[in-house]
C-alpha cells in the first residue's frame, strides 16, 4: 500500500471513530429545557401569581393608608411600615413575603415534574436516545429549575419595584442600622437580595428534583415536595426542636435582612449559603444516584 493510499485510510479510520458528546450539545439541552419550560402555560401561570403578590401588598398597604393609619402599626411582614415612606422597600417586604412559601412552592412544582412529568408523559425515554446521557440530562433540569429560581425572585422583585414606585415615593433608603443611602445604593442592595433569595432556593431545588427521581407520576412529586415544604417550615417554629432548627434547609431564608445593615453582617447569610450548598449536593447526589441507576420503561 503507498504512502498516499495508508494517509488516506488512516483519515476514513479517524473519520469513522466514535466522537465524544461535544460541549456544546450541554448548551443545546439547557437552551431546550429552558425554552421548553418557560413556554409552559403552568411556568407562566406561576410567574402571574408570584408577580401578583406585591402588587396586593401594596395596593393594600395604600388602601390602609389612605383611611388615615401609618402602614402597619409594627405589626405585618418585615420592612412593611417602611412602605409608605419609600416604595423600595415594598421590594423587600414582598421578598420576606412570597420567600416562606410562594416561592418555594413554585420552585417545587417545577423541579417536581422535572423528570417525573418527562416519565410520566412518556418522553423520557426518547430524551435518553439523544447523546446527553443521564447525567447530563439531570444537570440540564437542575440547571434549568435553578433558572427559575433566578426568574421568579426577579418577576417578584421587579414587580414590587414597579407597584412601589406607581402608589409611594421613592428616595433614599435608611438601613436597619440607621444609615441613609441614596436611592441607586438602594435599587443595589435589592438586586443583592434578590440574588441571596435565589440563592436560599437551591436546596429545595434539590429535594424537588430528587423527588422527582422516585415516580413516574409528576403531580406527586410535586405534592410531596410542597408537603415536605410546609412540614419543614412547621419544625422550623416548634421550641422544643431548637437543636435541630439550624440545620433545616428554610432556617436562615431570612437572613437577607442583613444585607440592609451596614456594615453587612454576613454570619447569617454565609451559614444559608452553606447549608443550601450541603443540600444541594446530598440530594443533587442521591437523584444522580437514583436516576443513572433507574429502569426507565416510560
Amino acid at each position: 500500500m503507498s504512502q498516499a493510499e495508508m494517509s488516506q485510510a488512516e483519515l476514513s479510520q479517524a473519520g469513522a471513530a466514535p466522537r465524544g458528546p461535544r460541549p456544546l450539545w450541554s448548551l443545546g439541552l439547557l437552551r431546550s429545557e429552558i425554552t421548553m419550560t418557560f413556554r409552559r402555560w403552568r411556568t407562566l401561570a406561576l410567574l402571574a401569581v408570584l408577580a401578583g403578590v406585591p402588587v396586593l401588598v401594596g395596593v393594600a398597604v395604600r388602601i390602609e393608608t389612605g383611611h388615615g393609619r401609618s402602614g402597619g402599626g409594627g405589626g405585618g411582614p418585615a420592612f412593611i411600615s417602611q412602605v409608605t415612606n419609600n416604595g423600595v422597600f415594598l421590594v423587600f417586604t414582598s421578598l420576606a413575603v412570597t420567600l416562606p412559601f410562594f416561592l418555594p412552592m413554585a420552585i417545587g412544582v417545577i423541579a417536581g415534574d422535572s423528570i417525573a412529568g418527562e416519565a410520566h408523559g412518556g418522553t423520557l425515554r426518547y430524551l435518553l436516545v439523544a447523546p446527553a446521557g443521564r447525567t447530563r440530562l439531570l444537570l440540564a433540569k437542575y440547571a434549568t429549575t435553578l433558572t427559575f429560581c433566578l426568574v421568579g425572585t426577579l418577576t417578584v422583585a421587579l414587580s414590587a419595584l414597579a407597584t412601589g414606585a406607581l402608589l409611594f415615593p421613592l428616595g433614599e433608603v435608611t438601613l436597619l442600622s440607621g444609615t441613609s443611602i441614596s436611592l441607586a445604593e438602594g435599587l443595589l442592595r435589592a438586586l443583592a437580595i434578590a440574588g441571596a433569595v435565589a440563592l436560599s432556593l437551591v436546596g429545595v431545588a434539590a429535594i424537588g428534583l430528587f423527588l422527582s427521581t422516585l415516580t413516574t407520576s409528576g403531580i406527586a412529586a410535586m405534592a410531596t415536595t410542597v408537603g415536605l415544604l410546609i412540614t419543614v417550615q412547621i419544625l422550623d417554629t416548634l421550641p422544643q426542636l431548637e437543636a435541630v432548627q439550624p440545620y433545616l434547609f428554610p432556617h436562615y431564608w431570612l437572613s437577607f435582612a442583613d444585607l440592609l445593615r451596614d456594615p453587612v453582617y454576613w454570619d447569617q447569610l454565609a451559614k444559608n449559603f452553606g447549608l443550601q450548598a450541603v443540600y444541594a449536593a446530598v440530594f443533587g447526589t442521591a437523584a444522580w444516584a437514583r436516576f443513572t441507576t433507574r429502569d426507565i420503561t416510560a
